[in-house]
């Protein structure tokens, strides 16, 4: 029988992350599951049948992140798999001084957090000359909604990161994968007060996200349907874009 699989999952508490851990877990894998609710963490472990290492810790928490993953490697060895899905949603106003904070939170979770996350496993998984990360981006990357500018910035940078790290890492063994989900049913869009389509629940997400770092894909948009939308936005001439997104719904704001 080949070694189980060692995957390290943050954000894994809830939606895209406690998908993963459900999908790696019913094969076996030994996780690492990180995320800021130690009791949720503590539930989901109690119900998958496979070994998991429980990292109660704020993505935006540098050192304990570092602890977090020396930790994982020194119990179960270098992970082949990092998975960094911890992300943050809200919508934000530059006019409002109250908001800058939430800006900087946004920010700091969305990109700083990814890499928090990878850096403890890189010098391991070069040594071996094998393994994947990979990152959990969005469509929201490609373009500024109204409302949404923090967020929107934080998964454009994302994906630019990602893709500097893909480049850097391409001798090493070591596969960068972005993933740019669409909407998907989770606590983040439970409150989007507008149309969702082509609304995916968390584990066909999940299946699909473990799919393409099996393949070792670089970039991908999920559905394919979200990506031709994408695409579609990413080459709209400003004053369309302006015109057709001006007055669309907003998500709302921490205050609201």
């Amino acid at each position: 029988m080949p070694p189980s699989q060692r995957v390290v999952i943050t954000g894994a508490s809830s939606g895209i992350g406690a998908a993963l851990a459900r999908h790696y877990a019913r094969r076996g894998a030994v996780l690492g599951l990180i995320a800021r609710r130690a009791a949720a963490l503590e539930q989901l472990a109690a119900s998958l049948s496979t070994p998991c290492a429980l990292y109660p810790v704020d993505v935006r928490d540098s050192v304990e992140l570092l602890a977090a993953g020396r930790d994982f490697i020194d119990q179960h060895g270098c992970p082949d798999i990092v998975i960094a899905n911890a992300g943050i949603s809200v919508g934000t106003l530059t006019e409002y001084a109250g908001d800058l904070a939430v800006v900087s939170e946004v920010l700091d979770v969305n990109v700083l957090g990814i890499t928090r996350t990878f850096q403890p496993f890189i010098a391991c998984m070069r040594e071996r000359g094998q393994g994947a990360l990979a990152g959990i981006a969005s469509v929201a990357g490609y373009r500024g909604l109204p409302g949404g500018g923090a967020y929107c910035a934080s998964k454009a940078a994302a994906i630019a990161y990602l893709e500097s790290l893909r480049v850097e890492l391409r001798r090493s063994g070591i596969s960068v994968t972005t993933v740019s989900p669409g909407y998907v049913a989770t606590p983040m869009t439970h409150d989007n007060p507008y149309r969702m389509p082509f609304l995916m629940n968390a584990d066909e997400a999940a299946e699909k996200i473990a799919a393409l770092i099996r393949r070792g894909k670089g970039y991908a948009v999920i559905p394919w349907q979200m990506a031709l939308i994408a695409t579609a936005l990413r080459v709209m001439p400003n004053w369309l874009y302006d015109r057709l997104l001006v007055d669309a719904p907003r998500k709302p704001r921490r205050q609201d």
